[in-house]
């Protein structure tokens, strides 16, 4: 259903859709690319069509690329299906502990395709759509291992409700976020008005949902709606180099660390709660490694 190919991103120039290239600051996209937004140089649209999700390994870091540029990654029914399915392939990956997730070509993603949400409508599925996983892939659910977003270009409507699901988002200096399906009467559908407001505040929350304005990548730094800046370019390269950071720690109290968060952010009522969740969740598993890390300490091996 998805294309998988290993590849090195820290060893080697690779090529997804796009070239990529080395600099001092991570990978950076091509000239080519970045002067061919008229998409051609996609030589075959429908073998493109067919491999709207791109699977790839760099060592123990799963890439998972959005690949529909000439609809600036907008996501329609099938790429959202193979999307969580890429998804599913992760978490039940024990050998991968985090994935990046991007959008290859010019942008992360637009949102949903409008065009099949006709189609959807004029077929009666439009409901069934909108009431079950998520109109652009899992995003009604939590993801069981951490997930990088890197944002280039155009990530709005549904497609910034993508990047809300990630746990962290590298967003580069030239990109735009924002809700703008507002003005076309579409509702927020893909968990943003559960993640929203628990990432930048009730009242900041309000006035993004309420204007659907766009947000450069200062101001989402600035409110906590992403968490770097990189140059153009460089998004991809730099949420792998984080990625990379963070897959070398004891995975089993990351985790736990990161389950506890999410619980007491969005189901516990009250601090006793919250405490007491962080008490019982301590595995026998993240024992073993505190126990490992005191040797290490002890050793000054850290």
């Amino acid at each position: 259903m998805f294309s998988f190919r290993r590849l090195s991103v820290k060893k080697t120039n690779f090529s997804i859709v796009f070239n990529l290239e080395c600099n001092k600051d991570g990978f950076s996209s091509s000239s080519k690319l970045q002067n061919s937004g008229n998409g051609e140089h996609i030589e075959n649209e429908e073998k493109q069509e067919e491999n709207t999700i791109l699977v790839d390994k760099d060592e123990n870091i799963t890439l998972i690329g959005i690949n529909r540029p000439r609809k600036r990654n907008a996501i329609n029914a099938q790429t959202a299906e193979k999307l969580s399915v890429a998804l599913n392939h992760f978490e039940a990956d024990k050998t991968s502990p985090i994935a990046v997730l991007y959008g290859a070509g010019g942008s992360f993603c637009s949102g949903y395709d409008i065009q099949d949400l006709e189609t959807q409508a004029e077929s009666g599925n439009l409901e069934y759509l909108m009431r079950h996983e998520g109109s652009v892939g899992p995003t009604r659910r939590h993801i069981s291992k951490p997930v990088i977003c890197g944002i280039n270009g155009y990530c709005v409507a549904a497609g910034l409700e993508l990047a809300l699901m990630c746990d962290l988002r590298v967003m580069e200096d030239t990109a735009v976020l924002g809700f703008i399906n507002r003005r076309f009467g579409v509702p927020l559908s893909d968990g943003g008005t559960v993640r929203l407001g628990a990432m930048i505040g009730y009242a900041r929350a309000l006035e993004l949902l309420h204007t659907g304005r766009r947000v450069d990548a200062m101001e989402a730094l600035n409110i906590g709606l992403v968490n770097r800046i990189v140059a153009t370019g460089t998004a991809l390269g730099q949420a792998v180099n984080l990625a990379f950071s963070i897959a070398k720690f004891p995975q089993a109290s990351l985790l736990q660390d990161r389950n506890n968060l999410y619980a007491n952010v969005y189901s516990r009522t009250s601090f006793r709660d919250a405490i007491q969740n962080e008490i019982m969740n301590t595995s026998k598993e993240v024992l073993k490694e505190l126990k490992e890390g005191v040797q290490r300490f002890k050793n000054c091996r850290y």
